[in-house]
Protein backbone atom coordinates (compact mmCIF):
# COMPACT_ATOMS: atom_id res chain seq x y z
CA UNK A 1 0.00 0.00 0.00
CA UNK A 2 1.18 3.35 -0.84
CA UNK A 3 2.38 5.82 2.04
CA UNK A 4 3.04 9.75 1.93
CA UNK A 5 6.10 10.46 2.87
CA UNK A 6 5.78 13.60 4.85
CA UNK A 7 9.45 15.23 4.05
CA UNK A 8 8.90 14.43 -0.14
CA UNK A 9 7.71 16.92 -2.05
CA UNK A 10 4.50 15.44 -4.50
CA UNK A 11 2.25 16.33 -7.35
CA UNK A 12 -1.14 13.98 -9.22
CA UNK A 13 -0.17 11.48 -9.66
CA UNK A 14 1.22 11.33 -6.34
CA UNK A 15 0.91 7.92 -5.96
CA UNK A 16 3.65 7.04 -8.43
CA UNK A 17 6.44 8.65 -5.87
CA UNK A 18 8.05 11.47 -4.88
CA UNK A 19 8.65 14.39 -8.00
CA UNK A 20 11.70 13.70 -9.20
CA UNK A 21 13.68 17.25 -9.35
CA UNK A 22 17.34 18.46 -9.87
CA UNK A 23 17.44 21.16 -7.85
CA UNK A 24 17.76 24.36 -10.23
CA UNK A 25 15.48 26.45 -11.69
CA UNK A 26 17.99 28.38 -14.20
CA UNK A 27 16.68 29.43 -17.22
CA UNK A 28 19.82 29.64 -18.90
CA UNK A 29 18.61 31.77 -22.35
CA UNK A 30 15.71 34.38 -22.35
CA UNK A 31 14.07 37.28 -24.73
CA UNK A 32 11.58 39.30 -23.41
CA UNK A 33 9.30 41.50 -25.32
CA UNK A 34 7.09 43.89 -23.00
CA UNK A 35 4.91 46.82 -23.36
CA UNK A 36 3.62 48.49 -20.43
CA UNK A 37 0.51 50.72 -20.31
CA UNK A 38 -1.77 53.04 -18.15
CA UNK A 39 -5.50 51.95 -17.53
CA UNK A 40 -8.68 52.74 -16.05
CA UNK A 41 -7.81 52.75 -12.15
CA UNK A 42 -11.57 52.00 -11.67
CA UNK A 43 -12.07 48.75 -13.94
CA UNK A 44 -8.70 47.34 -12.81
CA UNK A 45 -9.53 47.40 -9.05
CA UNK A 46 -12.72 44.69 -10.00
CA UNK A 47 -9.79 42.74 -10.91
CA UNK A 48 -7.93 42.46 -7.79
CA UNK A 49 -9.08 40.27 -4.72
CA UNK A 50 -8.59 41.68 -1.45
CA UNK A 51 -7.00 42.84 0.21
CA UNK A 52 -4.86 43.47 -2.74
CA UNK A 53 -5.65 47.58 -4.34
CA UNK A 54 -4.44 49.56 -7.24
CA UNK A 55 -0.77 51.11 -7.57
CA UNK A 56 -0.10 54.60 -7.26
CA UNK A 57 0.10 54.31 -11.26
CA UNK A 58 -2.75 52.01 -12.76
CA UNK A 59 -0.34 50.15 -14.71
CA UNK A 60 -0.94 46.98 -16.88
CA UNK A 61 2.32 45.11 -18.14
CA UNK A 62 2.22 42.65 -21.32
CA UNK A 63 5.34 40.41 -21.63
CA UNK A 64 6.40 37.63 -23.96
CA UNK A 65 9.56 35.89 -23.10
CA UNK A 66 11.21 32.71 -24.90
CA UNK A 67 12.41 30.78 -22.39
CA UNK A 68 15.41 28.12 -23.56
CA UNK A 69 18.13 26.18 -22.01
CA UNK A 70 15.39 25.47 -18.78
CA UNK A 71 17.24 23.42 -15.94
CA UNK A 72 14.48 21.89 -14.49
CA UNK A 73 13.22 20.58 -18.38
CA UNK A 74 16.50 19.21 -19.38
CA UNK A 75 17.16 22.00 -21.40
CA UNK A 76 14.42 22.61 -22.98
CA UNK A 77 12.20 25.53 -23.33
CA UNK A 78 8.59 27.41 -23.65
CA UNK A 79 7.02 30.34 -24.20
CA UNK A 80 4.97 32.45 -22.29
CA UNK A 81 2.86 35.81 -22.53
CA UNK A 82 1.57 37.28 -18.94
CA UNK A 83 -0.14 40.60 -17.85
CA UNK A 84 0.96 41.78 -14.50
CA UNK A 85 -0.42 45.14 -12.90
CA UNK A 86 1.08 47.36 -10.61
CA UNK A 87 -0.81 46.94 -7.10
CA UNK A 88 -0.08 47.39 -3.31
CA UNK A 89 -1.07 44.01 -0.66
CA UNK A 90 -2.39 45.08 2.38
CA UNK A 91 -2.46 41.82 4.31
CA UNK A 92 -3.00 41.29 8.41
CA UNK A 93 1.08 40.59 8.43
CA UNK A 94 2.75 41.30 4.90
CA UNK A 95 2.34 44.81 3.41
CA UNK A 96 3.77 44.53 -0.24
CA UNK A 97 4.47 46.73 -3.27
CA UNK A 98 4.88 45.06 -6.05
CA UNK A 99 2.90 43.24 -9.46
CA UNK A 100 0.11 41.21 -9.39
CA UNK A 101 -0.23 38.64 -12.27
CA UNK A 102 -3.71 38.42 -13.79
CA UNK A 103 -2.76 35.88 -15.92
CA UNK A 104 -0.29 33.72 -18.08
CA UNK A 105 -0.27 32.01 -20.72
CA UNK A 106 2.06 29.48 -21.75
CA UNK A 107 2.65 26.60 -24.30
CA UNK A 108 3.94 23.82 -21.99
CA UNK A 109 1.83 21.19 -19.77
CA UNK A 110 4.64 21.22 -17.31
CA UNK A 111 5.38 24.56 -16.65
CA UNK A 112 1.48 25.58 -16.00
CA UNK A 113 0.81 22.74 -13.39
CA UNK A 114 3.89 23.63 -11.14
CA UNK A 115 3.44 27.49 -11.17
CA UNK A 116 -0.51 26.63 -10.74
CA UNK A 117 -0.35 24.25 -7.99
CA UNK A 118 3.29 25.44 -6.41
CA UNK A 119 3.55 29.15 -6.90
CA UNK A 120 0.02 30.25 -7.21
CA UNK A 121 0.68 31.41 -10.71
CA UNK A 122 -2.35 31.71 -12.97
CA UNK A 123 -1.05 29.53 -15.87
CA UNK A 124 -3.64 28.57 -18.45
CA UNK A 125 -2.60 27.60 -22.16
CA UNK A 126 -2.68 28.85 -25.56
CA UNK A 127 -0.69 28.50 -28.90
CA UNK A 128 2.15 30.94 -28.51
CA UNK A 129 5.09 30.67 -31.66
CA UNK A 130 8.26 32.14 -31.19
CA UNK A 131 8.70 35.90 -32.07
CA UNK A 132 9.52 37.50 -35.01
CA UNK A 133 11.69 40.27 -36.18
CA UNK A 134 11.20 42.18 -39.60
CA UNK A 135 12.52 45.78 -40.36
CA UNK A 136 13.36 46.24 -37.10
CA UNK A 137 9.82 45.55 -35.69
CA UNK A 138 9.73 42.85 -32.64
CA UNK A 139 5.92 41.07 -32.87
CA UNK A 140 4.80 38.01 -30.52
CA UNK A 141 1.20 36.65 -30.07
CA UNK A 142 -1.04 33.95 -28.57
CA UNK A 143 -3.81 32.53 -29.49
CA UNK A 144 -5.67 29.18 -29.01
CA UNK A 145 -8.30 26.98 -31.07
CA UNK A 146 -7.47 29.55 -33.97
CA UNK A 147 -8.34 32.44 -32.60
CA UNK A 148 -5.92 35.26 -31.85
CA UNK A 149 -5.93 36.50 -27.92
CA UNK A 150 -3.38 39.03 -28.00
CA UNK A 151 -0.69 40.79 -30.54
CA UNK A 152 2.58 42.92 -28.97
CA UNK A 153 4.92 44.40 -30.65
CA UNK A 154 7.44 47.22 -30.14
CA UNK A 155 9.96 49.04 -32.67
CA UNK A 156 12.02 51.90 -33.07
CA UNK A 157 14.66 50.41 -30.15
CA UNK A 158 17.54 52.10 -29.07
CA UNK A 159 19.97 49.95 -26.86
CA UNK A 160 20.37 51.04 -22.92
CA UNK A 161 23.91 52.12 -21.48
CA UNK A 162 25.58 49.21 -19.28
CA UNK A 163 24.91 51.46 -16.18
CA UNK A 164 21.19 51.47 -17.23
CA UNK A 165 21.10 48.15 -17.88
CA UNK A 166 22.44 46.89 -14.66
CA UNK A 167 19.84 49.62 -12.96
CA UNK A 168 16.86 47.38 -14.80
CA UNK A 169 18.05 44.38 -13.43
CA UNK A 170 18.89 46.02 -9.99
CA UNK A 171 15.24 47.26 -9.65
CA UNK A 172 13.55 43.53 -11.25
CA UNK A 173 15.20 42.09 -8.66
CA UNK A 174 14.08 43.77 -5.66
CA UNK A 175 10.88 43.63 -6.86
CA UNK A 176 7.81 42.09 -5.37
CA UNK A 177 5.70 39.93 -7.77
CA UNK A 178 2.25 38.55 -6.71
CA UNK A 179 -0.60 36.29 -7.10
CA UNK A 180 -3.32 34.19 -6.14
CA UNK A 181 -3.66 30.76 -5.11
CA UNK A 182 -7.06 28.94 -5.92
CA UNK A 183 -7.92 25.75 -5.94
CA UNK A 184 -11.92 25.04 -5.78
CA UNK A 185 -13.38 22.17 -3.74
CA UNK A 186 -13.93 18.77 -4.97
CA UNK A 187 -17.27 19.08 -6.41
CA UNK A 188 -17.39 22.87 -5.46
CA UNK A 189 -18.51 25.44 -4.41
CA UNK A 190 -15.71 27.21 -2.79
CA UNK A 191 -12.38 26.48 -2.69
CA UNK A 192 -9.87 24.10 -0.80
CA UNK A 193 -7.15 26.32 -1.00
CA UNK A 194 -7.13 30.08 -1.55
CA UNK A 195 -4.88 32.70 -0.77
CA UNK A 196 -2.08 35.49 -2.15
CA UNK A 197 1.19 34.60 -2.55
CA UNK A 198 4.77 35.74 -3.49
CA UNK A 199 6.95 34.25 -5.75
CA UNK A 200 10.64 35.57 -6.62
CA UNK A 201 12.33 36.31 -9.75
CA UNK A 202 16.43 36.49 -9.81
CA UNK A 203 16.74 37.81 -13.40
CA UNK A 204 20.22 38.78 -15.01
CA UNK A 205 20.08 41.09 -18.28
CA UNK A 206 22.79 41.07 -21.24
CA UNK A 207 21.45 43.46 -23.31
CA UNK A 208 18.53 45.65 -23.10
CA UNK A 209 16.34 48.16 -25.47
CA UNK A 210 13.87 50.25 -25.20
CA UNK A 211 11.34 51.87 -28.11
CA UNK A 212 7.83 52.42 -28.87
CA UNK A 213 4.97 49.81 -27.91
CA UNK A 214 1.20 48.51 -29.07
CA UNK A 215 -0.76 45.76 -27.31
CA UNK A 216 -4.13 44.41 -29.33
CA UNK A 217 -6.23 42.50 -27.46
CA UNK A 218 -8.94 40.52 -29.33
CA UNK A 219 -12.84 40.60 -28.38
CA UNK A 220 -13.91 36.83 -28.14
CA UNK A 221 -16.94 34.69 -28.32
CA UNK A 222 -17.97 31.39 -26.12
CA UNK A 223 -18.02 29.43 -29.64
CA UNK A 224 -14.33 30.90 -30.26
CA UNK A 225 -12.68 29.81 -26.77
CA UNK A 226 -15.28 28.90 -24.52
CA UNK A 227 -12.88 28.36 -21.45
CA UNK A 228 -10.91 31.53 -21.58
CA UNK A 229 -13.26 34.06 -23.78
CA UNK A 230 -14.19 35.88 -20.25
CA UNK A 231 -10.62 36.26 -19.37
CA UNK A 232 -9.72 37.93 -22.84
CA UNK A 233 -12.62 39.92 -23.11
CA UNK A 234 -11.53 41.53 -19.34
CA UNK A 235 -8.60 42.54 -20.56
CA UNK A 236 -9.64 44.06 -23.26
CA UNK A 237 -12.02 45.70 -21.72
CA UNK A 238 -9.29 47.78 -19.86
CA UNK A 239 -8.83 50.75 -21.75
CA UNK A 240 -4.97 52.14 -23.32
CA UNK A 241 -4.94 55.59 -21.70
CA UNK A 242 -0.96 56.09 -22.59
CA UNK A 243 1.80 53.70 -23.29
CA UNK A 244 4.44 53.50 -21.05
CA UNK A 245 7.50 51.66 -21.29
CA UNK A 246 8.03 48.96 -24.69
CA UNK A 247 11.55 47.04 -24.63
CA UNK A 248 13.47 44.08 -25.56
CA UNK A 249 15.19 42.37 -23.09
CA UNK A 250 17.94 39.30 -23.18
CA UNK A 251 19.59 37.42 -20.77
CA UNK A 252 18.55 34.81 -17.98
CA UNK A 253 17.09 33.95 -15.03
CA UNK A 254 16.87 31.98 -11.99
CA UNK A 255 13.23 30.90 -9.73
CA UNK A 256 14.86 29.44 -6.83
CA UNK A 257 16.25 32.60 -5.06
CA UNK A 258 17.61 31.59 -1.46
CA UNK A 259 16.43 35.20 0.53
CA UNK A 260 13.21 35.17 -1.20
CA UNK A 261 11.59 31.72 -0.89
CA UNK A 262 7.79 31.27 -2.58
CA UNK A 263 5.64 31.64 0.35
CA UNK A 264 1.95 32.30 0.87
CA UNK A 265 1.04 35.85 1.78
CA UNK A 266 -0.87 36.79 5.11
Amino acid sequence: MFRFNPQAFYMMPFHFGPRPAKGSAVYGEVTTIAVSYLTDRRILAEYLPEPFEVGEEPLVSVSYSMNKEVAWLAGGGYNLIGVNVSAVFKGKVDHLKGSYCLVMWENLTDPILTGREIQGIPKIYADIPDHTVYNGVWRASASYRGHKIVDLSVKDLEPLADDQVKEWERTAREGNWMGWKYIPSTGGPGAEVSHATLFPTHPTFHHIWVGKGEVQWQRLTWEQNPTQFHIVNALERLPILEYRSASVLKGSTDLLVAEKPVRPLR
